[in-house]
């Protein structure tokens, strides 16, 4: 058992995140073939992540618990994900993009 840092690390390269808040003043758009997720529990951080993620059935899973405790309002403008982003990196860096 040892921790597996470089698939960790491999999710955040292949995952956008906005880091600043300051940003959101700006037009954020996403690239084609991709869609925004907010991920943590207490501090949300924005994620954009392709939509081959969708096909995936541990990904749906993941929906499947945030629509059972966020339901379909976002007032962010994206989904809002109930896990935190360790745990969120971790089930990434699993996924075939």
């Amino acid at each position: 058992m040892g921790f597996r840092l470089p698939a960790i690390a491999n999710a955040k390269r292949s995952l956008t995140r906005s880091l600043s808040a300051s940003r959101s003043s700006k037009s954020l758009t996403n690239p084609k073939g991709y869609f925004v997720v907010y991920v943590g529990e207490s501090q949300k951080k924005r994620f954009v992540i392709p939509l081959s993620y969708l096909n995936e059935p541990m990904f749906q899973d993941l929906l499947s618990q945030a629509e059972e405790e966020f339901g379909y309002d976002h007032p962010m403008g994206g989904i809002t994900i109930p896990c935190g982003e360790h745990n969120f990196l971790e089930l990434t860096s699993r996924l075939s993009v």
